[in-house]
């Protein structure tokens, strides 16, 4: 899954403020937007070791979050393609990998939020 230079820079306006999230993106960058390669990179960093391929690997760490992601309060922001609520909250959880968040969140919004929050939509 790739993102454009274009979608680096409306998330570098939403996340100025977050320091590890800029750097989060200016290893995307790195990656020629690569975000699958570029999470992996960042996994490997903080001593995680995938054992799937990199597309494979992002889906799952995202469906995994999916629950908390869905949040119906966090939702709104995500559908109008802000990150940096959601950013906040994922990181103030202790066992989510916080420099993962960035991808993550990256991730389900490529992939269409409702498309990703449908799963939990159908159980209600």
């Amino acid at each position: 899954m790739k993102i454009t230079s274009q979608e680096i820079a409306q998330f570098r306006s939403q996340l100025a403020d977050d320091p590890q999230a800029m750097e989060v993106l200016d290893l995307i960058e790195d990656c020629e937007g690569d975000l699958e390669d570029a999470a992996m990179t960042l996994a490997i960093k903080i001593g995680q070791e995938p054992g799937r391929t990199n597309s494979e690997w992002l889906d799952a760490l995202a469906k995994r979050w999916r629950t908390i992601i869905c949040e119906q309060e966090y939702r709104h922001d995500l559908l109008n393609g802000s990150i940096s609520g959601m950013l906040v909250h994922l990181t103030s959880i202790p066992e989510f990998p916080k420099i993962l968040a960035t991808p993550v969140l990256i991730y389900v919004l490529k992939q269409g939020v409702n498309n990703f929050c449908e799963p939990l939509d159908t159980i209600k």
